[in-house]
């Protein structure tokens, strides 16, 4: 059931006094230069969909609770976030593991911040059928591990094409190639752990990560809203609301979602098949331990196409060369596999052509010029280069789908594609999901605001 908009009011402005030193300076009443909700589709980014956007209008109520979303945090990591002054930046993260690892309770002096964050992780929602869930990353195995390595970096440069939504990814130091290839890394790391076997269970590898991807983003929220900075950082919480607020979270959760979802809509269905639903509530559940509330995580294709595009169309456009095409240079230029030998040349230059026209493709409707419009300019070999390597995934993607609807093989073909998640989950190295305040950019030098 959803909550009630004056009670989803009430739990955003309650921010400011349960967690004063991180929202104390925060005044919710302003609604943010990012926030659109008077119906300006042409300022939107929802822009390029004119009906689509008008039809959504009519719904209000969603409207009213994605404008909501977008100044709320995270009410149960933020406070632990917020005791870094007192704990400090590694006993935090230390503590987090160590409850992760071993329990809540066997943390020596654990604050109550922690236990009830922990503790919330471990409410599992009514909704959520494990069996589903693991149903879902089995069928998710197939794709993540054929086309993840060669799509991530292609994927990773929707997150930046917004300059409200992108600007906490500029302070952080992303602008930089090492930074941005860390933070493909990690988002490569923790996707593809999350569809291990058995990797969302209470002491699997992705209810821990999905907690220490939840600290992360609360600390950019505590280093860029706090005073432990000073005047630093500058943010202009009247042009921008918080930093990495709910709705923005909903991207890199729900893209799947929205894939899937488009499809079922595009084919004249309003309802998922069983495997199109294990994967959606593979996702759901997920996102959950992320911390996006059940309000953003819709059940039916249209649900979930329409709150994806009403958080589009609650976004006002904008794409600054400074934040947005910093991050996009740095994303493209960052080096993700070894070109060290011949052989990882030619790899590094497939690699990055196939992200270029999967970037083109997906986010911008199959558009060149829309693509270059952002910085991304597709050449003939580029093409020349993706049609190769689609033609390679397609096969394997038909092999594994022959494979696991036979019986006699689908075991050993499960099993051989774990061993390519794990085999390429080894090759991005160890990932920290942490966040440094002392390599954070000042926003006067990103230049954020038109």
């Amino acid at each position: 059931m959803a909550t009630p908009i004056a009670e989803l009011r009430a739990r955003i402005a309650a921010q400011r006094t349960d967690n004063p030193a991180m929202y104390g300076a925060v005044d919710f009443s302003v609604q943010p230069e990012r926030l659109l909700l008077d119906g300006d589709i042409a300022g939107s980014e929802l822009r390029g969909h004119p009906k689509v956007a008008a039809k959504l209008l009519e719904n209000r109520e969603l409207m009213e609770r994605i404008g909501a979303y977008t100044m709320m945090g995270d009410a149960l990591a933020d406070p632990y976030a917020a005791l870094m002054p007192e704990h400090g930046f590694k006993r935090l993260v230390d503590m987090l593991v160590e409850a992760c690892d071993k329990g809540v309770e066997a943390v020596e002096g654990a604050p109550a911040e922690l236990v009830t964050f922990i503790r919330s992780m471990e409410a599992t929602p009514a909704w959520v059928d494990m069996q589903m869930v693991e149903e879902g990353a089995r069928l998710q195995r197939v794709s993540f591990a054929n086309v993840a390595p060669w799509a991530i970096r292609g994927a990773f440069i929707a997150t930046f094409m917004n300059k409200y939504a992108a600007l906490p990814m500029a302070l952080t130091g992303t602008l930089s190639n090492k930074t941005a290839a860390r933070r493909i890394k990690e988002t490569a790391t923790f996707f593809g752990t999350s569809l291990l076997p058995g990797a969302l269970a209470r002491f699997g590898a992705g209810f821990k990560a999905a907690a220490m991807v939840r600290l992360m983003h609360s600390m950019v929220r505590f280093n860029v809203l706090s005073n432990s900075q000073g005047n630093r950082m500058r943010w202009d919480q009247r042009i921008y609301g918080i930093p990495i607020p709910q709705v923005d979270q909903m991207p890199a959760g729900l893209i799947s979602d929205f894939l899937i979802s488009s499809k079922v809509l595009k084919d004249g269905r309003e309802d998922f098949t069983p495997e199109e639903r294990a994967q959606i509530e593979l996702s759901r559940y997920r996102c959950f331990l992320l911390g996006l509330p059940e309000d953003l995580l819709a059940q039916t294709p249209r649900g979930i196409v329409d709150a994806w595009n009403a958080r589009a169309l609650s976004l006002r456009a904008g794409f600054d060369e400074a934040t947005c095409g910093g991050l996009l240079r740095a994303t493209m230029e960052a080096d993700l596999v070894d070109a060290t030998t011949p052989q990882g040349k030619v790899r590094d230059r497939l690699e990055r052509s196939f992200a270029k026209v999967y970037f083109m493709q997906n986010f911008c409707d199959g558009s060149e010029k829309a693509a270059a419009r952002f910085g991304v300019k597709i050449r003939a070999i580029d093409k020349l280069r993706a049609a190769a390597v689609g033609v390679g995934l397609m096969g394997q993607m038909r092999f594994y789908g022959v494979a696991a609807k036979t019986p006699v093989v689908r075991h050993f073909a499960d099993q051989r594609l774990v061993g390519k998640v794990r085999g390429y989950l080894g090759s991005l190295g160890h990932a920290e999901f942490t966040t440094d305040a002392a390599k954070y950019k000042p926003a006067a030098a990103i230049k954020p605001a038109a």
